[in-house]
């Protein structure tokens, strides 16, 4: 059996993509949750959550994102940043955005907003699965 551990850089969209999903969902067990791939982007989610009656949609990013697109599809998005799995319910956050956000040329043009590393301002919308 081949147990060397993966470089993360080293792979490609798909396979970062399959990666995420996977530390994702085994964070989302801890919490009772049983996930499911999606094959089509279904309202916007990669995967679903369920627990119970609950469900949830998620869509996985790498960084912490907000889009148009996502307004209104009742989508949580998860993304890995620093070794620390976090959780966000999308459309919370769009009510808090900046004119200087929402006035740029990247969410008036691409309809989207990403930062690198996710600014503390929006901490408090944020769930850490990992703590």
């Amino acid at each position: 059996m081949d147990l060397i551990r993966v470089d993360y850089s080293k792979l490609n969209a798909k396979q970062k993509e399959n990666f995420n999903f996977h530390k994702v969902a085994a964070a989302l067990a801890d919490y009772g949750y049983d996930s499911m791939r999606l094959n089509n982007d279904w309202e916007g989610a990669d995967f679903i959550a369920v627990k119970g009656d609950s469900m949830i949609k998620v869509q996985l990013k790498g960084r912490f994102t907000l889009s148009k697109k996502y307004i209104g599809k009742d989508l949580w998005i998860a993304f890995i940043e620093n070794g620390d799995i976090k959780l966000y319910e999308h459309d919370q956050v769009i009510p808090e955005l900046s004119s200087n956000i929402t006035e740029s040329k990247s969410w008036k043009e691409s309809g989207a907003y990403s930062w690198g590393k996710t600014p503390i301002k929006y901490n408090s919308f944020i769930i850490l699965l990992n703590s």
